[in-house]
């Protein structure tokens, strides 16, 4: 009987190091290939008690359970896609409306900095001009990529149902393929990390969703008591826009200013959407998030924001939305693996009890 190589600290954490360095440089070199992939496992995860109660209770075949998952999923997304593309269309109506209101709003600006910043409006329009042909210089010359991007898109989410439909069909093929990589006596350890992590990743987003309803329920509630014109669709916006970390929040307020201008350009009016922008945040970020979101996946907010900035710097907003179910996903790995224990206990947001160092005498030899 062999007996198992014991390794200093020094050699394991060295190993864990350049273990979590590599999965992070293959990440960043196959973004473009392992995004869609990471997401429609995340939309299986999501679309697996369905597909369950459809093969078990229904007794549909699994093909057919499959496709009947994934036109579920597709018709309330392409539902939510028409309603939002018809509001954006009769928004459309009062062009001239908001084109009014924007340049009287633009007016009381020029006299508010002319009065407070003693700086002439001749001055500010002569500034602004120059930054408008810098802007469409820009945009004239972005047009072409912002064209392929949406394609990109477009083919991106072809892909990932793709991907969604495969991951449904041969869920027990990748059970038994990570059975056979480990021994067996270890398939009980390999059973609940798969098991936790289901559980974990379908409650993230479950919990995202109730999230992305609540906040649209009360925006659309502010913006109806200020007297906002289209507050159910801005609400709307704000809330599927709140699922990007930290950009979409300011996104979702400046459309909810130029939306604005429909109804009047008072700044009164700009000012209340930014109280309830303010008063919609403060409850998502100290109650809905630690509720609902930070009880599901248990990490706390220092990894939390780091692991966000990281996968925002490697691939974007998808990178953005990564970051937590994949830190969910290695802390359920940590926890269950002996020698990787404490690194599951520091992304978790335990409220740790005061350690008692073992205090050792010193002595020195004359």
């Amino acid at each position: 009987m062999t007996r198992p190589i014991t390794l200093p600290f020094y050699a394991k954490l060295s190993f864990i190091l350049v273990t979590l360095i590599c999965f992070a440089f293959i990440f960043c070199i196959g973004k473009d290939i392992l995004t869609p992939i990471l997401m429609a496992f995340l939309f299986a995860v999501l679309l697996l008690p369905i597909f369950n109660f459809l093969k078990t209770k229904l007794k549909f075949p699994r093909h057919l359970a499959a496709i009947v998952c994934l036109a579920i999923f597709i018709s309330i997304v392409v539902g939510i896609l028409v309603f939002i593309s018809y509001q954006v269309t009769y928004m459309a109506n009062d062009f001239e409306t908001i084109k009014k209101n924007a340049n009287s709003f633009i007016v009381e600006i020029h006299k508010f900095i002319r009065e407070n910043f003693q700086v002439s409006i001749g001055e500010q329009k002569k500034y602004l001009d120059s930054v408008t042909k810098d802007s469409v210089k820009t945009g004239q010359a972005k047009l072409g990529s912002f064209i392929i991007s949406i394609s990109d898109v477009l083919l991106d989410s072809t892909i990932m149902i793709i991907y969604t439909f495969l991951f449904l069909i041969y869920k027990e093929h990748f059970k038994l393929f990570f059975a056979k990589l480990i021994k067996q006596e270890n398939h009980g350890i390999l059973q609940d990390i798969l098991s936790q992590i289901k559980v974990s990743i379908n409650n993230y987003i479950v919990s995202l969703i109730i999230e992305m309803i609540v906040v649209s329920v009360l925006t659309s509630l502010g913006l109806w008591i200020i007297g906002v014109k289209y507050f159910v669709l801005l609400g709307l916006i704000t809330g599927i826009l709140n699922l990007i970390p930290y950009i979409g929040i300011f996104i979702a307020g400046i459309i909810t200013v130029l939306a604005s201008l429909t109804g009047s350009g008072e700044i009164s009016v700009i000012l209340g959407i930014l109280i309830v922008n303010i008063i919609v945040q403060f409850i998502d970020n100290n109650l809905l998030v630690p509720l609902i979101i930070n009880s599901k996946v248990e990490i706390n907010a220092f990894v939390s924001i780091m692991g966000i900035i990281v996968g925002g710097a490697a691939a974007g907003i998808a990178g953005m939305f990564l970051a937590i179910p994949l830190l969910a996903i290695l802390k359920i790995i940590f926890d269950r693996i002996d020698s990787l224990s404490p690194w599951g206990y520091l992304m978790g947001n335990h409220v740790p009890r005061k350690f008692a160092w073992r205090k050792r005498k010193i002595t020195t030899d004359n």
